[in-house]
């Protein structure tokens, strides 16, 4: 088995140090945090070690592996640190906030060949794969468009907006991925408008929004729409559609179960998911068997450092658009 260490003990690094311990393919060897409560909640619970200084899991030569869930302005330090001691990494996104700061990273990567596994989920939900499956078969033809919805079911703390870095770099960087997913080509050209509608002050204190459309178009002229919010008052919504000139898939809401009951007050069925942590159960368990996969078989990432690095790039083009109000032409040098 291969031994694994988590790095940051937060809600996200709690989930995953529980799907570690729970994959056939791995062991859960340490975990740590800064906030030594996180840490020992989670440790406890899964009676596990808990190291005090993250230098004991990069010198461990027991430890063979890391996944770092650690606040975002600390990946690239934990992936250097990785990348050094040899150590392959998963990473949760984004990278950074800081497109010049992954830029440079990169550019001190160049010759790297340790697996460098980015989080994004998305790409090994069940639904999804199967979408991508279908549309590579050629049964809905050749693909003309993607509609991407994302919508949480309720808003986060302001203590997270304060930290997160805006809804295009912390909640959309998903959506920008699975974007290029489905359409197996980078989208050249991108158009956004965002607004404040569920939180006013999120605008006028924090310059940030909740509300999200965007607009993406490649060289082929394929199509790709996005659309977030940050509350939906009727569940987590979750679904991705590809359009072809011979029909139409759709990935869609994961249900709890799939009862329907039927009365003179009409139909019901039974409700979506809560939240990412139950609807991408299955796809964060699969990512990790991918992770676990590219070790063993020391073969590249399915989604890499790159396309954590394209993803939030096109955040940024997003982020220009909503300044200029134009269209705007995707740099990814």
């Amino acid at each position: 088995m291969i031994k694994l260490a988590v790095l940051g003990c937060g809600r996200i690094g709690q989930m995953h140090a529980r799907n570690v311990s729970n994959h056939p393919d791995f062991s859960l060897a340490a975990v740590y945090d800064v906030n030594k409560e996180f840490g020992e909640k989670i440790a406890n619970e899964l009676n596990v070690p808990l190291v005090s200084d993250d230098k004991e899991i990069f010198e461990d030569k027991e430890i063979d592996a890391v996944l770092i869930a650690s606040p975002t302005d600390t990946h690239i330090e934990f992936i250097e640190k990785s990348v050094a001691t040899n150590k392959p990494v998963y990473c949760e996104k984004p990278i950074d906030l800081d497109i010049l700061k992954v830029n440079e990273c990169a550019k001190r990567l160049k010759a790297n060949k340790v697996p460098i596994h980015l989080g994004f989920n998305r790409r090994f939900d069940p639904g999804h794969v199967e979408a991508k499956e279908v549309l590579k078969s050629g049964e809905i033809g050749d693909l003309h468009q993607v509609l991407i919805t994302s919508r949480d079911p309720g808003l986060p703390s302001w203590e997270y907006y304060q930290a997160a870095g805006g809804l295009l770099r912390d909640m959309t960087i998903h959506d920008f991925d699975i974007s290029r997913f489905m359409l197996d080509e980078d989208p050249i050209k991108v158009f956004a408008i965002t607004n404040a509608l569920i939180e006013p002050k999120l605008k006028t204190e924090l310059n940030d929004a909740d509300t999200v459309m965007i607009i993406m178009e490649t060289a082929s002229g394929k199509q790709c729409h996005i659309n977030n919010s940050r509350s939906s008052a009727y569940g987590y919504d979750q679904r991705i559609e590809l359009v072809g000139n011979k029909g139409m898939v759709l990935s869609d809401n994961k249900k709890i179960n799939n009862v329907r009951k039927f009365s003179s007050n009409g139909e019901t069925t039974s409700v979506v998911e809560h939240f990412f942590l139950e609807r991408y159960y299955d796809a964060f368990m699969n990512g990790l068997s991918s992770f676990a996969s590219c070790i063993k078989n020391n073969t590249a990432p399915e989604v890499g450092f790159e396309d954590g690095r394209k993803a939030l790039l096109l955040a940024e083009a997003a982020y220009e658009s909503l300044k200029t109000h134009q269209m705007i032409n995707v740099n990814y040098d």
